[in-house]
């Protein structure tokens, strides 16, 4: 986890439009690409790419224009002046957003885990004209909280179990947030287990069966919650990913999983007990595990998450979330200010 926070810090995030224009052209990638690995001048990267110098000089500048490359040093050679450029990170990570114009009353973007019960709690709010919008997007626990490191939401679900503390959440909010006072908000207590076919036709009984060559399996996107306790599970019980048909294909949310089971694609994969009963699947319970939202402290304190915030302690939530099945409401709403 360290690691990942590390090449996080050292990634560039590119966010704007006119920087993603630039690099629609494949040689400036290139250039890039190079300029990544070591300082250059024009003329080494017209040699390196058979390029005349003078499109490099142009292609140059609009990485520079945008702040891609820069300027570091200058040296004589032969009488003539070369100048050396570099790239302004060892990496970058391109993300832009396609989003909905906010309301009158403002949006609130939650990246992470997917979830039913915040689905409710969106539709909730989706519904009365006197509060924000809520947009739940599904990425992953683990790109939603680098999402939220980065600015791109007002919150995040997330379900990360760490083997080390026996917590949930807490430990990855803390390396991925050192010294930022957060909030760990309670969604819900949910089951996750086995989604498999009415009928249980292939008689499967647990992870044991993920081994059998005449089952095929789907698997949830890397970095989600519930592809992070699968593999720690199959190191547990020593099933390789490779014996398994199916792990590479992945989707992002419990219920894809449950769609491919019913148009008879996969025959089982893991999901929350609420997605079996929504698509009329049979379900093998393996684990409780709790969801949390996490909130840094100037969201959770702003006027735009309060009626969220406010309808997550209300009866009528806790009721709804209650009926989808395999929802424990006990301490929805709980909060745990972190650090």
């Amino acid at each position: 986890m360290r690691e990942n926070v590390l090449i996080m810090q050292q990634t560039h995030t590119l966010q704007s439009l006119e920087t993603i224009k630039v690099l629609s052209d494949p040689r400036r990638v290139e250039i890039l690409r190079l300029l990544m690995e070591k300082p250059a001048t024009l003329s080494q990267l017209g040699r390196l790419l058979n390029m005349h110098p003078a499109k490099i000089r142009h292609h140059l500048k609009q990485l520079e224009n945008v702040g891609l490359v820069e300027f570091i040093s200058s040296r004589e050679v032969r009488g003539f002046v070369e100048k050396y450029y570099q790239a302004s990170a060892p990496a970058y990570f391109v993300n832009y957003a396609v989003l909905p114009n906010p309301g009158k009353q403002g949006t609130i973007f939650a990246l992470g885990s997917h979830d039913l019960a915040l689905e409710l709690l969106a539709d909730h709010l989706g519904q009365d004209a006197s509060t924000p919008n809520l947009v739940a997007l599904p990425i992953g626990s683990l790109d939603g909280l680098i999402a939220l490191r980065q600015g791109f939401c007002q919150l995040t679900g997330c379900h990360l179990y760490d083997p080390v503390d026996g917590e949930y959440n807490t430990s990855y909010v803390r390396h991925l947030f050192p010294g930022k006072p957060m909030h760990v908000v309670t969604l819900a207590h949910r089951e996750q287990g086995l989604m498999v076919a009415p009928g249980n036709p292939h008689q499967i009984r647990g992870l044991q069966d993920l081994g059998r060559e005449d089952l095929i399996f789907i698997n949830r996107k890397s970095g989600s919650g519930t592809r992070l306790w699968l593999d720690q599970q199959l190191r547990n019980i020593g099933v390789e990913c490779a014996q398994i048909n199916g792990y590479e294909h992945a989707v992002n949310t419990h219920s894809q999983v449950a769609k491919a089971i019913v148009e008879g694609k996969v025959d089982f994969g893991l999901g929350v007990l609420a997605a079996a009963r929504q698509f009329e699947l049979d379900f093998i319970p393996l684990f409780v595990e709790r969801f949390d939202l996490v909130i840094p402290d100037e969201n959770f304190e702003s006027a735009l998450l309060f009626p969220a915030l406010e309808y997550l302690h209300s009866a009528h939530f806790r009721a709804a979330i209650q009926e989808l099945g395999g929802y424990n409401p006990q301490e929805t709403g709980k909060e745990m200010r972190l650090p």
